[in-house]
């Protein structure tokens, strides 16, 4: 009797014992919800404590300038007016800037309100190899005219966590780079641009963004240039993108990859990521893909098109680079993704199109039949390609049970494709092309180029682009030191 009223009490508390560490587990996994989601929302101002303030209004100055040390700030508010007449001096070397770090510092800013309020008047600016700036729990505003949130070139660094930024400009990206390029590395916060030409992503760069929500109301949401990259984990992403910087391209766009042949950006092969999360694309075409290589990777992503007279990928010529040589050229990855949309690839780009991880695309390639276009798809059994429109490609990988014609015919190098045939193809070979590239621009730092600059979607004509990456080492800075 003893054993069985022992083994009672010892069930019990077994059991209990299982609930209060389910309880727990349960505890634990909501806090780490509710920390997520309020990484990913964003600091606001008042709930930073300011115990000290650091003002600037002279214009081409900096309210904190960090050389070749290592700082720290918190709890401060940074407010900068004043201008930067000389465009390249404030893009590329960071005249301006409210916070400046360079020559190799390290500088930390932690619960701290900037804003800015002045042309070219960018907020926190990391320029040069060697620099990093760390950036956590801090709001962010700029409102003049070329004024970025977060500005990084030269080769710089840039790690910012849990930012609340809003940029109201024209031209003014929450995260931007410029000549030199360098690494970027956002995680959660809430990052939103209202300006003409403002795209929330400007990358001359290699920048990753996770666990945000990013939000452009008049311009694109993404801009890749040149030789960079974008990776986007858990991102929300929304593209409101009805005001034109640019008529070079006639169409509108959520994310848009090219390269403007300004001399800014190095000649080679783009990079946009997006692991998960969710892209919306309120006016006009999800992609657009313009006078570069690119490799367009999306697994498992919510991707909404809100405008019905838009296509999923355009790849296409536009006013950058030569006439003839100036399409799009992508390699398009789907895994584990349903994506609907139509494709439209002009007569000088040229399309690889891999769907694997059991990924559904519904959608018409090329259903206008533009002569001349090289457009492979390769179907990795277990994946499913479903017509919704006459479609006419080169060259076609794929089993039995791979394609669904849906009532449409599906055209391979001319020939009609017949349901449940398996086929076996030869992908397109990307080759980055140099031709029509130019030369940096020339004139010392403080002299600006020759000739009339290009017309970018970041800039107008008459403003200096917003710079990218080259080979080689970063430019000087205007005082002679690298």
């Amino acid at each position: 009797m003893h054993n069985k009223l022992f083994q009672k009490i010892l069930s019990a508390a077994l059991a209990a014992s299982l609930l209060l560490a389910l309880a727990s587990c349960a505890q634990e996994e909501a806090a780490e919800q509710t920390s997520a989601a309020a990484q990913t929302a964003g600091v606001v101002a008042d709930d930073i404590e300011i115990s000290s303030e650091i003002t600037s209004s002279n214009d081409s100055e900096h309210a904190i300038e960090v050389s070749g040390e290592t700082a720290e700030y918190s709890n401060i508010k940074v407010t900068k007016t004043g201008d930067s007449e000389a465009g390249d001096e404030a893009d590329f070397y960071g005249d301006n800037a409210a916070i400046f770090a360079t020559d190799g510092a390290t500088l930390t800013l932690t619960d701290i309100v900037a804003e800015t309020d002045g042309l070219h008047a960018n907020a926190v600016f990391s320029y040069g190899e060697g620099t990093t700036v760390n950036i956590s729990d801090s709001v962010i505003t700029t409102s003049g005219n070329c004024s970025g949130g977060l500005m990084t070139t030269g080769g710089g660094t840039m790690n910012a966590t849990n930012l609340n930024i809003h940029t109201t400009g024209n031209s003014s990206a929450a995260i931007r780079s410029d000549r030199g390029g360098g690494t970027v590395t956002v995680t959660g916060g809430t990052y939103t641009t209202d300006g003409k030409g403002s795209p929330v992503i400007y990358s001359t760069a290699d920048i990753t963004v996770g666990d945000a929500v990013l939000t452009s109301t008049s311009s694109q949401g993404v801009v890749v240039e040149g030789k960079n990259s974008v990776t986007l984990n858990n991102v929300t992403l929304v593209a409101d993108n009805n005001s034109k910087n640019s008529d070079k391209s006639e169409w509108y766009q959520a994310v848009m990859i090219y390269q403007s042949m300004s001399g800014d950006a190095a000649v080679g092969a783009a990079s946009f990521t997006m692991n998960g999360g969710s892209l919306t694309n309120v006016n006009g075409d999800v992609f657009f893909v313009n006078n570069t290589v690119t490799s367009i990777t999306l697994d498992n992503v919510e991707i909404v098109n809100e405008d019905d007279s838009g296509v999923f990928l355009r790849a296409a010529a536009a006013g950058w680079g030569t006439e003839g040589s100036n399409g799009g050229k992508v390699n398009l990855y789907l895994n584990s993704q349903t994506l609907v949309g139509d494709i439209v690839v002009d007569e000088v780009s040229a399309l690889n199109m891999y769907l694997a991880s059991s990924s559904v695309y519904k959608g018409a390639v090329n259903g206008d039949n533009s002569d001349g276009a090289e457009i492979y798809v390769e179907i990795e059994s277990g994946s499913k390609w479903v017509l919704t429109g006459d479609s006419y490609i080169s060259s076609l990988s794929c089993d039995a049970e791979c394609i669904e014609l849906n009532g449409y015919k599906l055209y391979v190098d001319g020939e009609l494709y017949v349901e449940g045939s398996v086929s076996e193809g030869v992908a397109v070979e990307m080759i980055t092309s140099s031709s029509g590239s130019q030369s940096a621009p020339d004139g010392e730092p403080g002299e600006p180029p020759s000739g009339d600059p290009p017309a970018r979607p970041d800039g107008d004509n008459g403003e200096p682009p917003s710079g990218e990456r080259p080979e080689g080492d970063p430019p000087a800075r205007p005082d002679g030191n690298n």
